[in-house]
């Protein structure tokens, strides 16, 4: 269907779900890339119906995800499933048995044994199947794989990751709700990022210990948890996701046999996404400014010591770039969703771990 469509020939794309993560993130990256379209979007909030009309004009919208794969419905080269995480097994299993390619958006199942069935189905069915994890292309995360690309460290011998907030007051919502359906909690919401950038990194996990703590009154889900995973290379992570942090750590500390690299501040991609800037060719978009660069140094503190590393910029837009050259036959997936059900190993591994208190092999 899409092998032989030409270049210039955008690929029309059905988005499922228009809150948070399809508004801010998906649409407006679809939006931007030359080889994606968005051609119609799911959802059946009349509000969200109208902003996705607003800022996407031609749109195309429905009140539920059957539709965009209905008899008589427009032709689609791509669904992307940014629904609750309850809806994404279902949704996904959906669309592919109609013959459609699907993005799914992070944590592509509850289990991972939900995420192989799904890589399966795709497989057996000869589609595309790959998984949002949009912080593999963070500004942080690829100034620190090149520094290890280049082996600026040393043999690596401890790997921390930090994705902490200072939110006291609970939103509420689905994200926030402890009722198993959910899939909510800080665990596999930020923790399906840490997890994957660790793996990514480091390889497969032998064994892992987590803490998990609901910790503000009224929440319903973990909102500060704390991972220590054991990786089969020796190497160990200790991934922190918390909305309870009232000082906030280094997104990335790294400690080498010769030197360490230090890192704070987050991306500055989300940001500004949620203010209404859209990536463009001619822009700085994703860079940071000087005074955020990561920094490289022995036996000295980041505050005192140390040489500044230039941040590479931040390139969410090249997910969507690499998915269209994977549809066209022409690239890789970006992400698998076997990739995604090795993080989920872990991610079940560290609940059961905060669950027993024990020591847990995925």
């Amino acid at each position: 269907m899409t092998g032989t469509d030409s270049p210039r020939t955008p690929l029309r794309v059905g988005l499922v779900g228009y809150g948070l993560a399809g508004s801010v993130f998906h649409a407006p990256l679809i939006a931007a890339s030359e080889d994606l379209v968005l051609a119609a979007v799911t959802t059946g909030n009349p509000e969200r119906a109208a902003e996705a009309r607003a800022a996407h004009p031609g749109v195309r919208v429905v009140a539920k995800p059957e539709e965009l794969w209905a008899p008589g419905a427009e032709e689609l080269d791509l669904v992307v499933v940014a629904s609750p995480n309850k809806t994404h097994v279902e949704v996904a299993t959906a669309a592919l048995e109609a013959g459609l390619p699907v993005v799914v958006d992070k944590p592509l199942a509850g289990t991972a044994a939900e995420a192989r069935a799904l890589a399966a189905l795709a497989e057996e069915r000869g589609l595309l199947l790959s998984v949002f994890q949009n912080r593999r292309w963070d500004s942080d995360f690829r100034t620190l794989r090149r520094l290890l690309d280049e082996d600026a460290l040393g043999e690596v011998q401890r790997f921390e990751s930090r994705f902490e907030r200072w939110r006291p007051k609970p939103k509420g919502g689905w994200r926030e709700s402890g009722a198993p359906e959910e899939i909510g909690g800080l665990l596999y919401d930020l923790g399906s990022h840490v997890v994957d950038q660790a793996l990514v990194l480091f390889g497969p996990v032998v064994s892992v210990y987590a803490e998990s703590d609901v910790r503000r009154p009224g929440a319903g889900a973990d909102d500060d948890t704390f991972l220590a995973l054991t990786h089969a290379n020796g190497v160990r992570s200790h991934l922190y996701v918390s909305a309870t942090t009232a000082q906030l750590g280094p997104r990335f500390r790294v400690l080498g046999q010769r030197a360490g690299f230090v890192k704070y501040g987050l991306d500055p991609q989300e940001a500004a996404l949620r203010d209404g800037l859209r990536p463009d060719p001619g822009s700085a978009w994703g860079a940071e400014p000087e005074e955020l660069w990561g920094r490289l140094g022995a036996g000295e503190s980041p505050l005192t010591g140390g040489a500044p590393v230039e941040s590479l910029p931040g390139a969410y837009p090249a997910y969507y770039a690499a998915v269209a050259a994977a549809l066209r036959g022409t690239g890789p997936n970006p992400v698998t969703a076997h990739e995604a059900a090795d993080a989920l190993d872990v991610l079940e591994a560290a609940r059961r771990s905060a669950r027993e208190g024990i020591t847990v092999a995925p």
